[in-house]
């Protein structure tokens, strides 16, 4: 696959308008992902063409792969959640502005390409002297993690909140959110990543620890303001049992569902019926489930306006050095089979990144 990509690589420094797109063919293993070249369309109305500066790898990758991320498209297409890039062209009815600048933007797929095509209206603004890579670590994640901490659960500082997966992308980004809001946080991780669960300003527990849940309650025995869960399956009764009165269950994903033969709805179909049941009872406590996406088929302008503010917010923070992007590894974009078996290996804290050569 390399020699594919730095043949196709040449012809875009040479100034020919081709990009290099790797695709997910199937239900494969990381190595099965496939390179094409292809000719780069100039965008239509109100679309844009950004030169992509790095990618990341995430975890709906990983269900994509095997078939099970909801509502992905079917077999084959070109995977990629986000990236940092500068827009080159512009279609019709676009602001001429645009051109040249450095932007952000949430795709779902398509952005594992040296150019993807991106709607002008879902461009996220981002300052020239950011490190890209840095900057890729906390779009869906920062602004998942801002959206839940201060939208949805609202814990007040001086609060207690529990992170389950404290490691990975949403909860690293997570911690530091919370701690510089005053809020303790307790996260889960494995006992290798508990050195930096500490050092974001975490007070770590084993997340394999057969007994968990009780060392939870051990550290805050009153209960805690906040559950930040997207593990979901059985365990979420567990975390619901953590919130003291008044507290919130916010949970964000199935992971545990990642590998198991279902049908891809069903682990979310009993999410949603636990949450309606619980919400439904006198108990002062409430839950729900975050997603990322709720709202814009309804009203995209308003949707991505929010999704602007939230993520300056974390721009900013970034930009200052108060929040610390949690980079696991970069890779050159023709190795993505290289870095999905590595985000896949769970050895990893924080966001692997791919990049053009």
């Amino acid at each position: 696959m390399n020699s594919h990509i730095r043949e196709a690589e040449t012809e875009v420094q040479a100034g020919r308008t081709r990009r290099i797109e790797i695709v997910l063919p199937g239900k494969v293993e990381p190595q099965g992902l496939q390179a094409r070249t292809t000719t780069a369309r100039v965008p239509s109305a109100g679309r844009t063409l950004v030169r992509m500066e790095s990618t990341g790898v995430s975890f709906a990758e990983q269900q994509m792969r095997r078939g099970t991320y909801f509502k992905q498209p079917p077999f084959p297409f070109v995977p990629g959640y986000d990236l940092v890039g500068v827009v080159d062209e512009i279609g019709e009815g676009v602001d001429p502005s645009w051109i040249g600048r450095r932007v952000a933007a949430v795709t779902k797929v398509g952005a594992w390409s040296t150019m993807v095509d991106v709607a002008a209206i879902d461009l996220l603004p981002v300052p020239a002297d950011l490190d890209a890579a840095a900057v890729e670590a906390v779009i869906v994640n920062g602004i998942t993690a801002w959206q839940m901490l201060h939208d949805r659960a609202r814990v007040r500082r001086g609060g207690t909140i529990v992170v389950l997966g404290a490691n990975g992308g949403v909860g690293t980004a997570l911690v530091q959110l919370a701690r510089i809001a005053g809020i303790r946080v307790i996260g889960t991780a494995a006992t290798r990543h508990h050195e930096l669960v500490r050092t974001l300003g975490a007070e770590p527990v084993d997340a394999r620890d057969p007994q968990l849940y009780k060392r939870i309650r051990d550290l805050a025995p009153d209960g805690v303001d906040a559950v930040f869960d997207h593990v979901g399956g059985s365990g979420i009764r567990k975390s619901w049992s953590l919130l003291k009165r008044g507290g919130a269950l916010i949970a964000y994903g199935t992971a545990s569902s990642m590998g198991r033969k279902s049908t891809i709805a069903l682990p979310f179909l009993q999410l949603f019926a636990q949450i309606a049941l619980w919400n439904a009872l006198p108990n002062g406590r409430r839950a729900e489930f975050y997603d990322f996406w709720a709202g814009k088929a309804r009203n995209p302008e308003k949707y991505q306006a929010h999704q602007a503010t939230s993520f300056a917010h974390v721009v900013e923070l970034l930009g200052t050095g108060t929040l610390a992007p949690q980079i696991a590894a970069r890779f050159p974009l023709d190795e993505a089979g290289d870095a999905l078996a590595l985000a896949e290996s769970r050895t990893v804290a924080g966001k692997i990144v791919l990049q053009p050569r």
